[in-house]
């Protein structure tokens, strides 16, 4: 069974620090979301940040063994997480460095990599990857942790995610063949690739950036990755597509439909918050552990 997890937090939070601000929102949190990464926003009680829930959700759905991938300027996550409880995980942390002439990390595909080369003895095994700043729930951890194909990906429903129709058009969207597996996967379509990939019932499959690979199918394509012609990142869904078209049928989709809150703008920090109280998790006291 697949109890290993790599997280993506190297990204450099530039639509986070660029957002606008809530009228009513708070300085300190002003000053954090222009600051700290994202997944390291106090939105709990006590200062809790959002990667405390992530993680909760990741040990409470059985995962053992997690990496987290850092930028190379992240000054917070690893302090953070050497001196706080981590529910009985492992974890390590890796750093995606910004090559020299970029103002950025090498992308999604990189960052997976550098989480690989971080844990060798991972080789002949399955790992979920998945963001930092999105709240996925225990069940959708645990349908990948348990499931038996090569690779497996949650395929959401479009309309039962809780964002808005603008936001969501931007994720990637997704195509299966009769048999559930993954046919293709396009990062930020254009509408009419929407449309198209839209059911006989208008259900549209969108991708959250969550995955479970294998190690040794999936490693050439995330080493071989090019950058993408106009946004220059080495992107997770194009290492995929070339891990497709070497092995037939090798991404199974779990279809799934619910609220899954994203940590993308100032303006996120309270809708998180509102999750969370629903959830009964908002307090630290929620998430002590024996």
């Amino acid at each position: 069974m697949n109890n290993n997890l790599i997280i993506l937090a190297a990204g450099i939070s530039s639509r986070m620090k660029k957002s606008s601000v809530k009228e009513d929102m708070d300085s300190q949190l002003i000053e954090e979301a222009n600051l700290k990464p994202k997944s390291m926003i106090s939105v709990g009680d006590g200062g809790r940040p959002f990667m405390d829930y992530l993680l909760f959700h990741a040990a409470e759905a059985g995962y053992k063994h997690v990496v987290i991938v850092i930028n190379e300027r992240d000054r917070f996550t690893e302090p953070y997480y050497t001196t706080h409880d981590t529910w009985g995980l492992d974890i390590q942390f890796a750093r995606q460095m910004i090559p020299k002439g970029r103002s950025k990390p090498l992308g999604t595909a990189d960052a997976v990599l550098q989480g690989l080369i971080a844990k060798p003895d991972w080789a002949h095994k399955k790992f979920t990857i998945c963001n930092s700043d999105n709240l996925y729930s225990v069940s959708a951890f645990k349908l990948l942790r348990e499931d038996t194909h090569l690779c497996a990906m949650i395929d959401y429903d479009r309309d039962g995610l809780g964002v808005e129709p603008e936001r969501v058009n931007a994720f990637a969207v997704i195509w299966k063949d009769k048999d559930g597996f993954l046919e293709d996967i396009v990062e930020k379509p254009a509408q009419e690739d929407v449309e198209r990939s839209a059911d006989e019932n208008g259900r549209v499959g969108v991708s959250m950036n969550i995955f479970r690979l294998d190690y040794d199918t999936c490693l050439p394509e995330l080493e071989n990755c090019p950058l993408h012609p106009t946004r220059d990142e080495k992107e997770l869904p194009t290492a995929i597509r070339m891990m497709m078209k070497k092995h037939s049928q090798a991404m199974f989709t779990i279809p799934v439909s619910e609220n899954v809150p994203d940590l993308t703008s100032k303006k996120d920090i309270s809708n998180v918050k509102k999750y969370l109280e629903s959830l009964n998790l908002i307090n630290s006291s929620a998430l002590e552990t024996g």
